[in-house]
């Protein structure tokens, strides 16, 4: 096969990612409506299984709303370690098909194929391997999406879900497009939805026939521009292989407000050492260091330090966490969400010395995370994350 294909991009999306995981970790759940995240009041759905799905029960719903919709549901709290391992195992599957893979989150990826022709033939063909390696080595399904761009490829694998394929022809791209909602397209949120629909705009293809000038007046130049380009199915994006992060993060949201500060600084110790244990598995140190503090009022703040020398340490990080945190004015506040975040990220190997200068917290840290590799999450803690755990 000589040229560059028509179709050359593809967007690899698992089915129910995290739900499917659990699954395979406790085969008992097969066949159940499995839903994975907080079943708290405040809990809030991060995946769910097809069978939960048949109840209504979607992502990012409030638990509470997904269990009167499906009261036999197994809730399951997140294990964000597997979902690593499997998501590291299905980034290898990839990039044996081409280096050329941007992964988007833990559980979707587009990928370039257009230099992989010549070894595994046309797109069509490579995704039907790539599903059959993600089958056979992972035990899990994915949907594919194959078209001219990412955009496209990426509405097509939403069309394909579950464990399925969908191809974007080049040469018939209307007539894919424009039947889909205009809510499909990106940057159609709930506002410009509500102008759209008084152009009586429902549609793509009626968007594409709005005149741009219309559409410039009404939404803004550079949006409007935005949306006929995409309207039309022109996307010029190229895939882009993976990118360091630009910052690593773990929050909380609690059941109960915390009005204690030891409860709040526990917390944050515990935020801290999560933070930390990814640092070190991702091979990066952090120069600055960010809490997130919500109040039972919702009222958000967010404070953040930059230290003298990058660390990947707990205690570390924790020391300015709980800084920031004393210094937030006020005495007594009701807590419903922590987080603490790790920016300025470097490579591990940039600052040698802090090896040195982490001492015997950083040799104790490391010796923790090499139990939970062994004996799962939790396996090893501070003495003073023992006891009830507000979430």
């Amino acid at each position: 096969m000589t040229g560059r294909p028509a179709e050359p991009i593809l967007h690899v999306d698992m089915d129910a990612f995290y739900a499917s995981v659990e699954i395979l970790k406790d085969p008992s759940l097969r066949g159940r409506p499995v839903v994975v995240g907080g079943s708290g009041t405040r809990g809030v759905v991060m995946s769910a299984s097809y069978e939960a799905r048949r109840f209504g029960v979607s992502s990012a719903m409030p638990a509470a709303r997904a269990r009167r919709l499906c009261p036999d549901a197994v809730f399951v709290p997140p294990d964000f370690a597997s979902y690593r391992a499997y998501s590291t195992r299905l980034r290898e599957v990839l990039l044996s098909f081409t280096p050329l893979v941007e992964p988007l989150s833990l559980d979707e990826a587009f990928l370039d194929v257009a230099g992989a022709t010549r070894l595994f033939g046309p797109p069509a063909a490579i995704v039907e391997t790539v599903r059959a390696r993600v089958r056979d080595e992972l035990s899990l399904t994915c949907s594919v999406g194959v078209a001219p761009n990412k955009f496209l490829a990426k509405l097509a694998s939403a069309a394909a879900k579950p464990d399925g394929v969908v191809v974007v022809p080049a040469e018939d791209v209307p007539g894919f497009l424009h039947p889909l909602p205009v809510g499909a397209l990106w940057g159609v949120g709930e506002r410009t939805h509500e102008i759209l629909e008084r152009l009586g705009v429902r549609t793509v293809g009626e968007l594409a026939a709005v005149p741009t000038r219309v559409l410039e007046r009404t939404l803004g130049e550079a949006h409007a521009r935005h949306l006929a380009d995409l309207a039309a199915g022109r996307d010029d994006r190229a895939v882009v292989p993976y990118e360091p992060p630009k910052q690593i993060s773990h929050e909380e949201t609690f059941d109960r407000d915390l009005d204690a500060a030891e409860d709040v600084l526990r917390q944050l110790l515990r935020l801290s050492l999560r933070v930390a244990g990814r640092l070190r598995s991702e091979g990066f140190r952090a120069r600055t260091v960010s809490i997130k503090v919500r109040l039972a009022s919702f009222a958000t703040l967010n404070r953040s330090r930059t230290l003298a020398d990058p660390t990947d340490v707990g205690a570390d990080l924790y020391r300015v966490a709980s800084d920031l945190y004393r210094a937030v004015p006020g005495e007594r506040r009701r807590v419903r969400l922590l987080g603490v975040a790790a920016s300025g990220l470097v490579p591990a190997g940039a600052d040698q010395l802090a090896l040195v200068r982490a001492g015997r917290w950083g040799d104790a840290e490391r010796a923790v995370d090499r139990i939970e590799r062994r004996f799962g999450e939790g396996a090893a803690r501070p003495a003073s994350l023992l006891g009830p755990d507000p979430r």
